[in-house]
């Protein structure tokens, strides 16, 4: 089965009904350390791939770099949120990419890509602190960048940081 498929499986199969709270993701923290590692393969597989050239049009990726201090003071719900924005440019960007690209070993990183953000972009999706529904409506800090490569470093380091971290705030409120 594809990964983004068992991630999202996963996820759902340890999602509490009465609170959609994604507790076996959030608790178990092996499980966030896979998925770091699975980003750093993919950044790795990716540049082992001969003859990428450039993108003709720009992948437009988000700017996932923050400060611990501003991150401690937002709101679960703002964290989502942001994270929910830079998974959207990243899949859309890992989409666009796809398109262009020919070449048989950047075209199967690209789709493993996209289909593991995806996965994290449909399961953030599902829970929520505050009234209403995530709207596509946000506009990230962003970039672009013609270097397929970049791509898997902005996911990389959407994982490491971002992701990591909201789910080590969330297990506090959520594994006790």
């Amino acid at each position: 089965s594809p990964p983004g498929l068992l991630l999202l499986t996963s996820f759902l199969l340890h999602v509490k009904e009465d609170r959609a709270s994604p507790t076996r993701l959030v608790c178990d923290n092996r499980l966030i350390q896979k998925y770091i590692v699975e980003a750093k393969d993919m950044e790795k597989g990716v540049s082992q791939c001969q003859a990428l050239p450039p993108l003709s049009c720009p992948a437009v990726l988000p700017l996932v770099d923050f400060t611990f201090q501003q991150w401690k003071s937002k709101s679960n719900e703002t964290k989502r949120r942001e994270i929910l924005c830079d998974l959207a440019l990243l899949v859309g960007a890992a989409a666009a990419a796809q398109g262009q690209v020919s070449n048989e070993c950047g075209a199967r990183q690209l789709s493993q890509l996209y289909r593991h953000a995806n996965s994290f972009f449909l399961l953030l999706q599902t829970f929520s602190w505050e009234a209403g529904h995530w709207e596509p409506s946000c506009s990230p800090h962003s970039m672009e960048q013609t270097h397929i490569t970049s791509i898997f470093l902005t996911y990389r380091q959407l994982v490491q940081g971002k992701l990591s971290f909201f789910f080590y705030d969330l297990a506090k409120v959520l594994c006790k």
